[in-house]
């Protein structure tokens, strides 16, 4: 593809996310590029890299075209306000790609080129910008953050933007961590070894992990070292019985596996069907042969019938997602602050009807990645209100005896992660024991 053929592909692919502001942004992009398999590998990450740099800088740019008078500029100014804030293209180098020849955008008309010129020479981050697009953050969410991270948001908001690692987990089944390094060196991979993850292997750069025979054997996962982290705190062992109240497609269903040694019996609870059939061809892959699915659907009796009877009840619940933001940027714009009350509610009941589960010395693990304390301490603050049989395990006893000779990755009853702080997505895991009433 030339250069103006992959600009209007990405105009295309921006056009997409923006008609669908609700839906993932990752998901529009796999349709998008499966529509078009035409496109060759390096043009597809071309394409892909201009059209997220865009959706990245979605809210700056959202600043600066109503500061021009353009509130609400289509995906063609978008990405050409892109070039020039953000790439630092000059205006006359936009117009030349913007040709309308074969296969590139339609030229510029004289109301769009007007707008243009007001923004050449803009910087990027104005001085009158308010907070906001100033961090790159949702005004909604400002509060939270503030209490979250004081002092230190800008820097945390900065790290937001940065790209995040690809973090690998060894698959402990099929190896240990060793084996899984020296696998990947021999497929011209390098690894290193994550900081506080003892499963955890990180790779600097974006490669196409999934393709290699390291993965199809499933002596590897792709698994962010925070949600590493989450699974290790559930210390899950060797004969236990554990429940993943919010599953998915198991990934961390497959990280507790791997702890208890196939030993035991895992429960991968979820309310969608779809994503508890993703799970069946990991698990295979995996080696993973303890673990059943269950499917929560309403008037279920299974939750009434299995009442205390776990071990272990891992609670990774939804939430806004704002501490993957550095991973998925279209969330920034996305999520609305209608949206963070509603899941507050919900992971209320669902901590209520997960905590059902637990057995008297057993635990519940809540987990999120949000970096919201609404989502975070205050909920687990509120369920602890109205269950008193219910306490804190605090993380750095706990830590000590998981992962002896590391820091803790916090210091509070808690652990709450951040991309600045820790290198990982910004998790939060609180663990609570049930004590004989």
């Amino acid at each position: 593809m030339t250069p103006a053929a992959r600009l209007a592909a990405a105009i295309e692919l921006l056009a997409a996310v923006e008609a669908s502001p609700r839906r993932p942004a990752d998901a529009i992009a796999h349709d998008f590029f499966r529509a078009r398999r035409f496109i060759g590998s390096s043009d597809r990450r071309n394409v892909s890299e201009r059209a997220w740099g865009a959706i990245r800088q979605r809210l700056r740019l959202a600043w600066h075209f109503a500061a021009v008078g353009e509130p609400n500029p289509s995906a063609r100014m978008l990405l050409a306000g892109h070039l020039l804030l953000a790439e630092g293209w000059v205006l006359a180098g936009v117009e030349q790609n913007y040709s309308g020849e074969r296969f590139a955008p339609v030229p510029l008309v004289p109301s769009e080129k007007a707008v243009l010129e007001r923004l050449a020479g803009r910087p990027l981050i104005h001085p009158d910008m308010p907070e906001g697009p100033r961090l790159n953050l949702p005004e909604w969410a400002l509060p939270g953050l503030r209490t979250r991270f004081g002092a230190d948001l800008a820097p945390e908001a900065a790290a937001m933007e940065e790209a995040a690692p690809l973090d690998l987990r060894a698959n402990l089944l099929r190896g240990p961590r060793e084996d899984a390094l020296a696998a990947l060196a021999a497929e011209g991979i390098p690894a290193t070894a994550t900081p506080y993850s003892p499963w955890g292997l990180r790779i600097a750069d974006r490669r196409p992990v999934t393709a290699t025979a390291v993965y199809e054997t499933g002596l590897i996962e792709v698994q962010d070292e925070g949600s590493q982290l989450i699974a290790l705190l559930t210390e899950a062992r060797p004969g236990m019985r554990v429940a993943d109240y919010c599953a998915g497609a198991a990934g961390k269903t497959l990280a507790l596996a791997a702890a208890m040694e196939n030993k035991g019996h895992i429960v991968a609870c979820d309310v969608s069907a779809t994503r508890l059939e993703g799970a069946v061809r990991r698990l295979r892959r995996a080696g993973v042969n303890n673990a059943e699915r269950h499917l929560l659907v309403a008037g279920d009796k299974w939750r009434k019938r299995q009442g205390r009877k776990f071990d272990r009840v891992l609670v990774d619940a939804p939430c806004t997602g704002s501490g993957t933001w550095r991973r998925n940027p279209d969330a920034r714009i996305r999520t609305t602050p209608r949206d963070l009350a509603e899941l507050v509610a919900k992971q209320a009941m669902i901590l209520e009807d997960a905590s059902e589960l637990v057995r008297v010395g057993g635990r519940l693990v809540y987990a999120t990645c949000s970096l919201l304390p609404e989502e975070d301490e205050m909920q687990v603050e509120a369920f602890l209100l109205r269950h008193p049989d219910f306490a804190p395990v605090p993380l750095p006893g706990l830590w000590e005896r998981l992962v002896p000779g590391v820091a803790a990755p916090g210091e509070g009853p808690f652990m709450a992660l951040s991309p600045a702080r820790h290198g990982t997505d910004g998790f939060f895991a609180a663990v609570l024991e049930r004590r004989a009433a």
